[in-house]
């Protein structure tokens, strides 16, 4: 009986490890004074752990860093370079089914958008 009970409570505990099901391609767009950016997001869940790629402007996959998962909420950083030292974008994130808020900024400029499940 005590070992069914600490498997119950096991399971339990890890369940919000695994609930967002963050695995694959999403895309959606930044509004920017030059109209609207595309954003591609290729992630890949692996526990707590998220990792992946931003596909930049170009069509470069750019590595994620310090990815986390934590039920539905994500969180991860971007390295890009514009012809200078790298800027790193911090992002956090709100899974909600076949969407995902995110948040970053830049230069103290808050970035929300929503990039939705690639089919």
């Amino acid at each position: 009986m005590r070992i069914r009970a600490l498997a119950w409570a096991l399971l339990l505990a890890a369940a919000p490890v695994f609930a967002a099901d963050v695995d694959g391609k999403w895309t959606g767009s930044i509004d920017t004074p030059n109209g609207p950016a595309m954003v591609v997001f290729n992630f890949k869940a692996d526990g707590a752990k998220l990792t992946g790629t931003n596909v930049g402007p170009d069509g470069t996959a750019i590595p994620l860093k310090n990815g986390k998962i934590d039920g539905n909420n994500i969180a991860f950083s971007v390295d890009i370079s514009f012809g200078a030292d790298p800027t790193t974008f911090n992002y956090t994130g709100v899974l909600a089914g076949k969407e995902l808020k995110l948040h970053t900024d830049f230069m103290g400029q808050p970035i929300d958008f929503t990039v939705k499940k690639a089919d």
